[in-house]
């Protein structure tokens, strides 16, 4: 069974985050995006881990609201959401002459480990109190070190990669290799996270990540930003799911080396079947489906530029004119496609021809056997534009709740829902953008330096990215059969 995940997210103790960031909206907010799974966010803020031990129960590692606190569903058929403990920990120190800023999430698979994992960070001096995503003065590697000792059924997973800033690879910050930032515990790293301005493509062409899977999540700060990003995995049974299921599926490929894979250079790339992590009452084995996808231009770090002067470069252009703002002779903020290719074992063409099979009524992107991925716009972005209203508009959320409540969740929306049946609820112009999202007909101008991108549906004949690089040729019929929400055709 298909389980839609999203597992960073930030609570109401964090900095810049809305105080409706709470247990009870973002359950609420999860069955109107169509999110199975949440993580619980900032366990280590004092404030936050009380309340999640008053309002959750714990049973295998997956956290439901307790009988008294539940919310009526909203519909019938809907799942009720379920939450993983998750955290963002960003650690800032000196490292081999350079300042270092690594962001990373730990799942942890109970409240038992959670508490330790506490104790040991207050030992070494850390303040959980002032911010839910605690700066701690730790290495990546030290930070290693006490979370698979604490308990080592934990994951530790980079988050956000590419940023500049704060990131494993950030062009500010971070290291050129996941052993240079993680040492002994490289080995222990079992999958990363691509971060708004980077799409699973991107990642491809890393030959360090072969064998690691690649995840996608919001880093929501509010509800409506949730699911934005999200991981698709296949569990089996959703109503009992355990923590030892989303660990298996995203540590699953690690442990056997024997099977191949021949990308299109004719290179092998080592993969794997089996895990340490089996379900005890099954020989299903659980993975990775596909990953819902922002579009990476519209994040805020995608091109290299710098903001004050409105410079914005594509790599190719970062390449013939460096980095350097020509307006103001200061350093450009180096964006996230540019150290890509920087870092790249494979070119853009290599990992571009792949499989475009179907997910509902749009073309999934994959290449050889990695799991694909989707690329979505949010309802409530496709609504504004339809509508002429601003995303937070009272005409914008009534007409998402209308389309919600109807069809049963943003994503049922986006990927299931025939056109013709969207027109007679939200009016044609609503239709037609969803059609247009689906089709890749979209035009993008690339974020940069902290300046998000902007997505437009009806602008110019500017080919799109999807045009460019050849991917809806053969686009999916909008009068085909109904399928699941992720099923291959």
């Amino acid at each position: 069974m298909e389980l839609v995940a999203d597992l960073h997210l930030h609570s109401k103790y964090s900095r810049a985050v809305s105080p409706r960031m709470n247990i009870l909206e973002m359950a609420s907010w999860a069955e109107k995006k169509g999110i199975n799974l949440l993580g619980t966010g900032d366990w280590t803020h004092p404030l936050w881990l009380k309340e999640l031990k008053e309002l959750l129960e714990e049973n295998d590692g997956i956290l439901r609201l307790k009988a008294k606190k539940k919310n009526n569903s909203r519909s019938e058929g809907v799942q009720e959401s379920q939450f993983l403990l998750s955290a963002e920990i960003s650690s800032i120190y000196h490292e081999k002459g350079k300042l270092r800023r690594i962001h990373n999430l730990v799942f942890a698979p109970s409240f038992a480990a959670v508490d330790k994992i506490i104790r040991e960070l207050k030992k070494r001096g850390a303040n959980l109190d002032s911010d839910g995503r605690p700066i701690i003065g730790l290495s990546a590697k030290n930070l290693g070190e006490l979370v698979f000792t604490a308990d080592k059924e934990c994951l530790l997973i980079p988050a956000h990669i590419w940023t500049p800033w704060f990131s494993l690879y950030g062009s500010k910050s971070g290291f050129d290799s996941i052993e240079d930032c993680l040492g002994p515990f490289a080995e222990n790293i079992f999958a990363v996270e691509t971060g708004i301005s980077s799409d699973p493509a991107m990642n491809w062409r890393i030959s360090e990540l072969d064998n690691r899977s690649i995840l996608s999540f919001s880093d929501a700060h509010s509800p409506e930003k949730m699911g934005r990003e999200a991981t698709v995995f296949e569990v089996g049974d959703i109503t009992r799911l355990r923590y030892g299921d989303i660990k298996e599926a995203i540590v699953g490929k690690r442990e056997v080396r024997d099977e191949k894979l021949e990308n299109k250079a004719g290179s092998e790339i080592s993969r794997n079947q089996n895990s340490t992590f089996q379900n005890p009452t099954s020989h299903f084995q659980p993975h990775i489906s596909c990953t819902i996808e922002f579009y990476p231009e519209e994040g805020k770090y995608h091109y290299t530029g710098h903001r004050s002067c409105r410079i914005r470069q594509s790599p190719e252009e970062t390449k013939r004119s460096g980095e350097t703002c020509p307006v103001c002779g200061k350093p450009l903020t180096v964006g996230v496609m540019h150290r890509v290719e920087q870092l790249a074992s494979r070119s853009a063409e290599e990992v571009k021809g792949g499989k475009f099979e179907a997910i509902g009524k749009m073309k999934r992107i994959q290449w050889g056997e990695r799991p694909s991925y989707v690329r979505l716009v949010p309802l409530m972005e496709i609504l504004s534009e339809s509508l002429g209203s601003s995303v937070g508009s009272q005409k914008v959320v009534s007409e998402f709740d209308k389309l919600t409540v109807k069809f049963g969740s943003e994503f049922k929306v986006l990927l299931e829902t025939p056109l013709e049946e969207i027109a007679e609820v939200a009016g044609g112009k609503v239709a037609e953008g969803v059609g247009k999202v689906r089709q890749g007909k979209i035009v993008i101008e690339p974020g940069y330096d902290g300046v998000f991108g902007t997505v437009k549906i009806w602008s110019s004949s500017v080919k799109t990215p999807e045009e460019e690089n050849g991917f809806f040729e053969n686009e999916v019929s909008e009068n085909g059969g109904q399928m699941s929400i992720f099923e291959k055709s």
